[in-house]
């Protein structure tokens, strides 16, 4: 019982730290664009965690874990049904390192987190309508039938070298970086990204909110991969919170160099973003990895968040935030490299490892596809030229993020 308690308290403290990280991602998307869409980025970012922790409830808990219902479309049914004794109370035996509340809370953090980080790439003009329908169908059904493939004991495990992923590098990043493609690529890019087939610069607003963003997640995935051991085993969550802290660090520190040397300036979005991919990077196999590897793979991440940022603009697509080389293509990578370095390594794991990429990448483009497509053909998904220029906030939030109070006084 005490294993329990101490176990339990840890998951939750992890918890507590996942939810941390929505903010996070609210100060870095809001720090990257421009003052007049604040508003609804905040909103966006706001829906996402209330609505997905209401959807996770209601079905993606028991679609993506669905118990005796194991399978492609299990189902265990609507809303939570706690594990109950002979005597009414909530019985502790269902899990030796969480309770079952526990379990659902935590699950439910990493689900809305799919979801932010298409809120990123298709920000400043995206109607705020057209996503968050998008959001109710890719958090709701989406995210957790892909998750049940691995983490709810679907197919994914059953391959001879089963797949891996420790925390989310495809299960969550990937997910979202597939969603926030396919949606960036029906959507369009922004008025002014692109002049004469080239990427002209759109400076954030608020630069230092965006680096306090990127260190609050980088506290949060404390929570993300330490949680993601699922009990409060010493030696392994001090593993994990070690190869998470270098890999970040090391992603950092090499995109900041690699873009300095391309570019000849010290980018300090670079270095963010770097810092991200280096987390991405190592979340699949955290768990799996020695120092030196995680610095390996965290330096890797880096050097593909410069040229990842470079190939997107390349390919004409607007990503204002990065969110497509950071959780996308560091997500593919940190997947990948569970087969190369560490414990796991090996061509067999590297085979089931691309398996497992090749599967996610299909559920995610062809049903973000799908949603995307239909809204676009009926809603429409993009606002007015006229609501791009002068701001989502004033048009459809009738709000300013900023209010000069001097324009107010008698």
């Amino acid at each position: 019982m005490e294993l329990l308690t101490t176990n339990n308290v840890w998951m939750m403290i992890c918890t507590g730290l996942v939810f941390f990280m929505h903010l996070g991602f609210a100060f870095l998307e809001i720090g990257l664009t421009r003052q007049k869409n604040t508003i609804n980025i905040l909103f966006k970012n706001i829906f996402i965690i209330t609505i997905g922790l209401l959807l996770y409830c209601l079905v993606g808990f028991n679609l993506m874990y669905p118990g005796d219902f194991n399978g492609f479309l299990g189902f265990a049914g609507i809303g939570l049904d706690a594990p109950l004794t002979a005597e009414g109370t909530l019985d502790l035996a269902y899990n030796e390192g969480y309770t079952y509340w526990t379990d659902f809370l935590f699950q439910g953090m990493f689900a809305a987190t799919a979801a932010t980080i298409v809120s990123g790439a298709v920000a400043e003009r995206m109607k705020i309508g057209a996503f968050m329908i998008f959001v109710i169908i890719y958090v709701g059904f989406i995210y957790p039938i892909a998750g049940s493939w691995h983490w709810g004991g679907g197919f994914l495990g059953e391959l001879s070298t089963p797949f891996y992923d420790f925390a989310g590098s495809t299960l969550v990043h990937s997910v979202g970086g597939w969603g926030a493609l396919i949606t960036v690529y029906l959507l369009g890019s922004r008025i002014g990204k692109f002049k004469d087939g080239k990427p002209q610069a759109i400076p954030g607003h608020n630069i230092p909110l965006a680096t306090a963003g990127v260190v609050i997640l980088w506290l949060g995935w404390f929570g993300f991969n330490g949680g993601s051991v699922l009990s409060a085993d010493p030696g392994l969550t001090s593993l994990t919170l070690v190869t998470t802290c270098l890999a970040a660090a090391a992603g950092g520190v090499v995109a900041a160099l690699f873009s300095t040397v391309l570019y000849k300036n010290l980018d300090l979005t670079m270095f963010l973003n770097g810092i991200l991919g280096g987390l991405v990077g190592i979340t699949a196999g955290a768990d799996q990895m020695s120092p030196t590897d995680a610095i390996l793979i965290g330096s890797i991440a880096g050097i593909l968040i410069v040229l990842g940022v470079a190939f997107i603009d390349k390919l004409k697509l607007d990503d204002p935030v990065g969110a497509i080389a950071v959780h996308l293509i560091c997500g593919i990578w940190g997947t990948l490299a569970v087969g190369i370095f560490g414990s796991l390594a090996g061509l067999d794991q590297l085979i089931s490892q691309l398996i497992g990429v090749g599967a996610y990448a299909a559920i995610c483009i062809v049903s973000t596809f799908i949603i995307i497509y239909i809204l676009k053909k009926t809603i429409g998904i993009r606002v007015s030229e006229k609501e791009e220029l002068e701001g989502l906030d004033a048009h459809e939030h009738g709000m300013n993020a900023y209010p000069d109070y001097r324009l107010n006084e008698h």
